[in-house]
């Protein structure tokens, strides 16, 4: 497999249209500085995925990614790339990343208008 230079990601990029992912100004300020300090800013992309849906909604993980496949929808967010594989994009889409920062405990929150606003599922006990 080969893997993409920086002007096919941003024909890739280009590409793009209907409803992606997106990153708050707070959230690709914090991802940027966590980018640089990695050494990765230049070379690497935001991989956001699904790890699994179950009656509490979606488990969501991000990484960063150098090779994203010639499958993955990339989207060009503040600077930054995001990718996201098919699968994962059916269920995320339209989805907005932010950065909180707060005493109580600061990190990133997925704004996500897929996800059902409440259990639907009696009896797994995973709802409360």
């Amino acid at each position: 497999m080969a893997s993409s230079t920086t002007e096919e990601m941003t024909e890739i990029v280009e590409q793009e249209s209907g409803q992606g992912i997106t990153l708050t100004p707070a959230a690709a300020e914090k991802l940027g500085e966590l980018m640089e300090q990695k050494g990765v800013r230049d070379t690497h992309a935001l991989r956001v995925f699904i790890r699994g849906i179950g009656c509490s909604g979606f488990q969501y993980g991000m990484t960063f990614d150098s090779n994203p496949r010639p499958i993955d929808h990339v989207f060009d967010e503040h600077g930054l790339r995001v990718v996201v594989d098919p699968q994962s994009l059916q269920y995320m889409a339209g989805s907005s990343i932010d950065y909180v920062d707060d005493p109580a405990g600061g990190g990133f929150h997925i704004e996500n208008p897929n996800m059902a606003s409440s259990c639907s599922s009696a009896g797994c006990g995973g709802c409360r």
